[in-house]
């Protein structure tokens, strides 16, 4: 299945790229809202803990598949669902899954490494 017309399938790469072309967008932004008078405090968050960030990623990845899922039943019950929406979600929720499982795998992968190591 290709997105956007491309022809090629959307891999663990090109989200990446594509995660990394956003954040790079909202530097940019919050730097042009610090030069144009708003204040630092407003657009600086909060540092968070690698669990709360682990933690709202999973949330996320779970309310994709939820929603993909509840498009897919009301489809399937033959209510009035745009079916490119439905596939849309179903992708999205496919591609959540996929990194979440990337982001598990080198945690593992990691952690083995780790306790590998002579002390």
């Amino acid at each position: 299945m290709s997105i956007g017309g491309v022809g090629a399938p959307m891999g663990v790469d090109r989200v990446m790229a594509l995660r990394a072309q956003i954040l790079e967008r909202n530097q940019a932004l919050a730097r042009a809202n610090t030069a144009a008078g708003a204040p630092a405090a407003a657009t600086e968050a909060k540092p968070t803990s690698f669990t709360s960030a682990m933690e709202d990623a999973l949330k996320s990845v779970n309310e994709g598949q939820q929603k993909a899922s509840d498009l897919s039943a009301s489809y399937e019950r033959g209510e009035t669902v745009d079916i490119a929406k439905v596939m849309l979600a179903r992708q999205q929720a496919s591609v959540g899954f996929e990194a979440t499982l990337q982001v598990r795998n080198k945690l593992l992968s990691a952690y083995k490494d780790i306790m590998s190591m002579p002390v």
